[in-house]
């Protein structure tokens, strides 16, 4: 019995393609170009896995347990959602979820709690108090659902907290904060993220440059937000928010000494540390800084005329969603690094850092279509659209913060969710989850008609035909989707 199990469990397709089909249910969502929304929640209660599911008629509400049996389903109309896109989800003590719809201003949120023991709901209304300029970012933890917004006229922040059909509202105060450039000129806070917004990063996702390189960061813990600004080439200002009490810590954390003038810095945080670049086209500096002591537990400076060894690609030059042409040296890599904003990602699994060096650019060019008289008298004719240049390299830090440079470690489970979606285009509406030690990927499939929800894990896919792909084919296929 145990050697026709084992010869099962070899057999099977999903074991080979580190990825499993956990559930599948039939659904016919319309218009999901134009109206179709996806969201999935956990509680962290019991681990039940949510799914909501809308279209410009219904939300469909799939609830599966923790072994992604589907224990409950509920239909119900939006007509009390019209018109708005879904911010996100909090779960009650009684089980029973709550979705957040946000109107097109932002001001009004209609709140609707779903019964799922007799498919029933009821609406409430929310309106964001007048003295809320606007909204920075929206979040889920701890099955509670968070808008933090900018205070009008102020230097203050707003937390609003919904929990169990009530909200709570803490203000995070930062006019006493000192906030100055490298060339000594005061800036308000309020100045500060206006012009530099906040960028939220997904602490357990990968996050792309083309988001990292925002000098402005908030990173949602347990209980806790970590801002990080890196207006200052000299300096990292960071603020830890605790959610609990409102109290509010500032640290500051030098950017690694120069000898040359660097035009761009930038910060990411990760498992309690801060790791820190700043690069020139003479010159890259990387430092790793402990987060509780500000202590430097590691440092590395390559000059253009070094060799990068503790790179685990080669170094990337990609032009918009084209394919990325390889930088043969240093120098080559730091030229084009210069003109860009530079940023790096850090996505922690199991006892390694994955970290994306690099750097990130986004302009717009105008053409004009002069037409036959090959001039004009307006500008009606022109046209605008969008390119983006980007540099980069990968490397692994190990549990010592030690590079490990083996090119034959496997891809993570997310890079095997980025390749199946570039590889299968009937998956619409796509979400990804972490849960405790792998990703599930839930998607509607257009052409099947049905969510289905897929388990990815650490490790090498393979094609039907059983042959295995190769790492370097399941980077650059899904690298333009990491972007997006």
């Amino acid at each position: 019995m145990k050697k026709l199990l084992l010869f099962f469990l070899l057999a099977s397709p999903s074991v080979l393609l580190s990825q499993t089909i956990l559930n599948s249910y039939p659904l016919n969502l319309t218009k999901i170009d134009e109206n179709g929304q996806i969201l999935n929640a956990q509680d962290v209660k019991n681990q039940d896995v949510y799914v909501f599911a809308a279209d410009s008629k219904n939300i469909n509400i799939l609830k599966y347990s923790k072994s992604f049996f589907l224990t409950k389903q509920f239909t119900d109309s939006i007509r009390d959602a019209e018109n708005r896109s879904l911010l996100g989800s909090s779960i009650s003590d009684d089980g029973n979820p709550t979705l957040y719809w946000s109107s097109r201003e932002s001001q009004n949120i209609r709140i609707i709690k779903y019964y799922l023991d007799n498919n029933t709901s009821r609406t409430l209304n929310f309106n964001i108090p007048e003295n809320n300029e606007y909204i920075i970012t929206t979040f889920q933890k701890n099955n509670n659902f968070y808008i933090l917004g900018k205070e009008k006229d102020s230097q203050h922040l707003l937390l609003y907290e919904m929990k169990n059909g009530k909200c709570e509202i803490k203000m995070f105060d930062f006019s006493a904060a000192r906030f100055q450039n490298e060339r000594g000129q005061n800036l308000t806070f309020s100045s500060l993220i206006r012009y530099f917004p906040i960028q939220k990063m997904e602490s357990e996702d990968f996050n792309p440059l083309n988001k990292t390189v925002h000098i402005n960061k908030l990173y949602v813990l347990n209980d806790r937000i970590i801002l990080t600004f890196d207006y200052n080439q000299k300096k990292t200002q960071v603020f830890d928010l605790n959610m609990e009490t409102a109290e509010m810590t500032e640290k500051n954390f030098t950017q690694p000494d120069s000898k040359t003038i660097s035009k761009t810095s930038n910060s990411f945080f990760s498992e309690n540390k801060l790791f820190q670049v700043k690069a020139s086209k003479d010159e890259f500096l990387f430092a790793v800084k402990d987060f509780d002591s500000e202590k430097t537990i590691k440092s590395i400076s390559v000059s253009k005329k070094d060799t990068i060894l503790f790179k685990n690609s080669h170094l990337f030059l990609q032009i918009n969603d084209n394919k990325p042409k390889e930088l043969k040296t240093t120098t080559k890599f730091l030229s084009q690094l210069s003109d860009l904003s530079v940023g790096l990602s850090v996505l922690k699994n199991n006892k390694n850092s994955y970290i994306t060096f690099g750097g990130y650019l986004e302009y717009i060019v105008s053409d004009f279509n002069y037409g036959r008289s090959n001039s004009f008298d307006s500008f009606e004719n022109q046209v605008q659209y969008r390119q983006s240049k980007m540099v980069y390299f990968d490397s692994v830090l190990n549990a010592n913060l030690d590079f490990v440079t083996d090119e034959k470690s496997e891809p993570l489970a997310i890079d095997n969710i980025f390749y199946y979606l570039g590889t299968n285009k009937n998956a619409a509406l796509q979400n990804i989850l972490k849960l405790k030690d792998y990703y599930i990927l839930s998607y509607y499939d257009t052409v099947l008609k049905q969510y289905t929800i897929r388990k990815f894990t650490d490790g090498v896919m393979r094609e039907d035909s059983g042959n295995p792909i190769s790492n370097k084919a399941i980077f650059s296929q899904s690298l333009p989707l990491k972007k997006s």
